[in-house]
């Protein structure tokens, strides 16, 4: 086998690429990491994705990213379900009872950024991890040997890159898919998701690292992150109609803090984004030698953080194949196998329970609401349903599954 054939051309640097080409290096695979961004934008991103669930902590610690990232962030194994009204809580579940399913049992609060950066900084220095930033992948070419990636640099010169597979890591807007000409099904929700970042102590009011807010009218989020300062990000649902400028301006962001918790001070509000939320699947993981992964192959609402985590396990399980391939131990077809599992997971698993995630939350019916609020109680009073839960919400459950697929 040629050396340009066991080479593996990722596109996208972002933690679900740079995550399959440690793995893969730990297994002697080559690659090229293309990255839009140079190192002078890199980390100017907007913070968004950091809950880490405690199943991809066992994958990062395989890479040896766990313990890069566990000092900048903090271990959260707490998370509250509340209801706006009065406020109530409603249930307390406790990742302490996974203590005999993992030895990580509690989520790590790190923004996605903060993984991208110190997954960068390992594969910078890895000699079988070749990274080109500031080069803009355009197209590519397969055939039966290997796939062929074309790109520019920032000064317009053309890159041309050969290699064994190429693997779409670049996001929602991934060109290898729609070069493939693969479908993204699903839908777009109407309403954008408001997220306002304000340095406040929500803990002297009895929430936890994470907390999801029920309301019929304006369901909410709030999450605890590192500082400093120590800060809190708050979502609220928008009027799809409303002028986004309007919508982020600082008076109405101030409005909406209390409408939430009324302060008599202003709140100290660090900054605010809106976006849309979708839910769609690709309906195909692989096409001959171009294969998707993260984003570029499912994306969904972010509550319940499982975008990112249902991301870095596309790359561990995909490296698992691409090895086994590469190195002759396995015929090519294995990789069906990981359309299979990975797509299965992401119609049965992450949309089902990003869209039920959103729906117990917004819900307009008393009955159904309070019906969900009992179930949510009697599940959290049983250490063993609780359990269960836990194992669901916490991706193990869907990281099980897929590995029985065949």
């Amino acid at each position: 086998m040629s050396k340009d054939s066991n080479r593996v051309i990722i596109i996208g640097a972002g933690p679900v690429g740079l995550c399959l080409a440690l793995r893969l290096a730990q297994f002697g695979i080559p690659t090229t990491i293309m990255e839009t961004l140079g190192t002078q934008n890199f980390l100017d991103q907007v913070p968004r994705a950091g809950t880490n669930h405690p199943v991809t902590l066992e994958m990062y610690d395989m890479i040896g990213l766990y313990e890069k990232i566990e000092p900048r962030g903090f271990r959260a194994p707490l998370f509250h379900y509340w209801d706006r009204a009065g406020p109530t809580m409603i249930a307390e579940f406790d990742h302490a009872l996974l203590k005999n399913d993992t030895k990580f049992p509690y989520v790590l609060q790190c923004e996605r950024i903060k993984i991208v950066e110190e997954a960068m900084a390992m594969a910078l220095v890895n000699p079988l991890c070749t990274v080109m930033m500031s080069t803009t992948f355009t197209t590519f070419t397969q055939d039966a040997n290997g796939v062929t990636a074309h790109a520019q640099t920032e000064d317009g010169d053309d890159v041309v890159v050969r290699g064994g597979y190429i693997v779409s890591a670049e996001g929602a807007r991934s060109i290898v898919r729609k070069e493939l000409d693969i479908e993204f099904e699903g839908f777009t929700y109407p309403d954008r998701t408001l997220n306002i970042e304000v340095v406040y102590d929500f803990k002297k009011h009895g929430y936890a690292d994470r907390n999801y807010i029920s309301d019929p009218d304006e369901w909410s989020n709030l999450f605890r992150w590192v500082g400093p300062p120590e800060r809190w990000r708050v979502h609220f649902p928008t009027d799809p109609d409303d002028d986004p400028d309007f919508v982020c301006s600082p008076a109405e962001l101030e409005r909406r803090m209390q409408g939430f918790l009324p302060s008599s001070t202003p709140y100290d509000i660090r900054g605010s984004n809106l976006y849309t939320v979708h839910q769609r699947v690709a309906t195909s993981f692989r096409k001959g030698r171009a294969i998707l992964a993260g984003d570029a192959a499912h994306v969904n609402s972010p509550i319940g953080g499982m975008g990112l985590n249902s991301g870095i396990h596309d790359a561990f399980n995909l490296a698992e194949k691409l090895v086994a391939v590469i190195r002759g131990e396995a015929e090519d077809d294995v990789l069906d196998r990981y359309d299979r599992q990975r797509r299965t997971i992401a119609v049965k698993h992450t949309q089902a329970q990003t869209i039920r995630n959103k729906r117990l939350l917004t819900e307009k019916d008393p009955a159904v609401r309070q019906k969900n609020q009992d179930e949510l109680r009697r599940t959290a009073a049983d250490p063993e349903l609780a359990r269960q839960f836990l194992l669901r919400t916490a991706l193990f459950t869907s990281v099980r599954e897929a590995a029985e697929i065949a």
